[in-house]
């Protein structure tokens, strides 16, 4: 009587597996029977018997950890495909306007990203942009779905690939200029350029600039500088006309002679004038420059016959305004005359190079942000950081310290005492005559 024993089903590997099923009570064995159990090839198929399911791995390859504590990663084949190298700015924008190209009709940016091996959320960006560019076509609904349009010519040839190992060129850095009284100016940037030629541009241009920033920020020292021929005026409360086109004056025998000002100096002379504090001189009295500023390029002096002065090539104005001076008024008539309004801060780097303490400088940052934050009203610009190095060789660290802390305006010589002290750990007292030697 053959066994009635289920045969055992063989393993067909690490991934083969056998769903499981119920599983039924054994048979009592025939310890007579001499006949080899069935196979797994002979055996009865059953009616649950389902293929064995292999489990494939997915993703990236695992390492493998080794007996010393580390990992054992998998070699790359030559069929390993390599991650894609970096593009430069623009470059992946023109792969994208080449493939809608290349490919009409509308595409998903997830179909773009699998044909050029990229990131599906770089392709949108770059589809995005070309969209806004008037490049591509996004059609309506979502999926997101993007065409060409008849303007992508041009965004699929893209910007030249950079050449490997070539960097471009900086550009040379600006010699000091010489001023009129033999000190040298260190040129700032200014729209992409040394604020020397920017100030010369506007002046072939026939437009006006006006410098605003605190005192002593160097608005005389950048015009004085860009203009060798300037003619100043240091305007003030009690500028009057006279001080500008001029005025009679008596000679030694009694006779009155006109003496013509600045102003008609530098029209018939056609050099340009610098009017410092231009907003501390009443509005009235600054009338008198508009004509000359504006297109009819003349002035009327009443007070000699009604003489017209009339202006030369060359004539320029340029006026400076400090916003924090009590009285400094920027008017609309002037606002709407001066075509460039420059604003000029105190150069801290410069300062340094120039031999300030970096002390020194870290405190006058240290105010100098206080006061934009409205902490304080004061801070040492460039010709108090110039004029501290200058005592500082003379008299010394403490008698420099003790001016600078000296100069500061009463309501903030406190706050300026507590970072004097602060950047250089020593007390500070404002310079004072002591006792009797």
């Amino acid at each position: 009587m053959p066994s009635s024993t289920k045969p055992r089903r063989r393993c067909g590997g690490a991934h083969r597996r056998v769903p499981p099923s119920p599983r039924p009570a054994p048979a009592p064995r025939n310890p007579r029977s001499t006949s080899a159990p069935p196979t797994a090839a002979s055996a009865p198929a059953r009616a649950d018997d389902r293929p064995p399911v292999v489990r494939r791995r997915r993703g990236p390859r695992r390492s493998t950890p080794c007996r010393t504590g580390g990992f054992l990663v998998p070699a790359p084949t030559p069929d390993t495909p390599q991650a894609p190298g970096r593009l430069g700015s623009g470059q992946l924008r023109s792969l994208v306007a080449s493939f809608l190209a290349d490919h009409p009709g509308y595409h998903t940016p997830t179909e773009i990203a699998r044909a050029l091996d990229r990131s599906s959320g770089a392709i949108g960006n770059a589809l995005r942009r070309l969209a806004e560019d008037g490049h591509a076509r996004a059609a309506p609904g979502r999926p997101m779905r993007y065409e060409a349009t008849t303007a992508i010519a041009h965004a699929a040839t893209g910007p030249p690939p950079p050449e490997p190992g070539r960097q471009r060129p900086r550009p040379a850095r600006p010699e000091p200029v010489a001023r009129p009284g033999g000190n040298l100016y260190h040129p700032r940037a200014l729209a992409d350029a040394p604020d020397v030629q920017v100030l010369r541009r506007l002046r072939e241009a026939g437009l006006c600039p006006l410098l605003y920033g605190p005192p002593g920020t160097g608005k005389t020292s950048l015009v004085e500088a860009a203009h060798p021929d300037l003619v100043t005026v240091a305007g003030d409360a009690d500028t009057a006309v006279a001080d500008l086109v001029g005025e009679y004056t008596q000679n030694p025998d009694g006779t009155f002679t006109f003496v013509h000002g600045p102003l008609v100096r530098a029209m018939r002379e056609g050099r340009c004038l610098f009017v410092d504090d231009a907003t501390l001189i009443s509005p009235p009295v600054l009338a008198v420059l508009y004509p000359a500023m504006d297109g009819r390029g003349e002035i009327t002096i009443k007070a000699h016959a009604g003489e017209v002065v009339t202006a030369q090539p060359g004539f320029h104005v340029v006026c400076g305004h400090n916003p924090g001076v009590h009285g400094a008024v920027l008017t609309d008539a002037l606002a709407s005359r001066l075509a460039a309004h420059i604003h000029v801060s105190t150069d801290y780097d410069l300062a340094r190079h120039l031999g300030v303490d970096s002390r020194a400088v870290r405190a006058a940052r240290n105010l100098a942000r206080r006061l934009e934050a409205g902490e304080t009203g004061w801070a040492p610009q460039l010709r108090e950081l110039l004029a501290f190095a200058r005592l500082e060789e003379v008299l010394g660290l403490e008698a420099a310290l003790a001016n600078l802390a000296g100069i500061a305006p009463e309501p903030d010589r406190d706050t300026v005492i507590e970072v004097l002290e602060s950047a250089f750990g020593r007390p500070v007292a404002p310079l004072a005559l002591g006792p009797q030697l």
